[in-house]
């Protein structure tokens, strides 16, 4: 029989220190294709009040793609459930967070988009000239 380890420093570091007080949104990677809002909801609110888990749908399968975000009532509550909750098993699986701040595209009738820190989106790549 093959075990899985999964090891957590309990100590804060300076990536996270940095990314605490951005955001009230995490971003969560590795979510179960069972996972529902409902279940996300009990799994974080642990940590604090939670006031929305929007859990991105595969339209074709009906099913989630496997990520969603989770928005807190505070920063310091998004804190708390990404030092505790990363890295561990929610529904089956093991999720990593990530903190999120909001970015609105250029049309004006367009809602704020989600972005994950750090990772750049498809505005600012270069394009290839031809």
């Amino acid at each position: 029989m093959l075990t899985h380890f999964l090891y957590r420093s309990h100590a804060p570091s300076l990536l996270f220190s940095r990314t605490f007080s951005s955001s009230s949104t995490l971003f969560v990677k590795g979510v179960s294709f069972s996972s529902t809002e409902e279940t996300l909801t009990q799994a974080f609110s642990q940590f604090g009040r939670v006031l929305g888990v929007d859990v991105i749908m595969d339209e074709v399968r009906c099913r989630p793609k496997g990520f969603a975000y989770v928005t807190f009532s505070s920063k310091e509550e998004a804190a708390k459930a990404l030092l505790e909750l990363n890295g561990q098993l929610v529904d089956g699986r093991v999720v990593i967070l990530d903190t999120t701040k909001a970015v609105k595209q250029n049309r004006p009738d367009s809602k704020p988009k989600h972005a994950v820190e750090g990772v750049p989106n498809s505005q600012n790549l270069a394009t290839p000239e031809n």
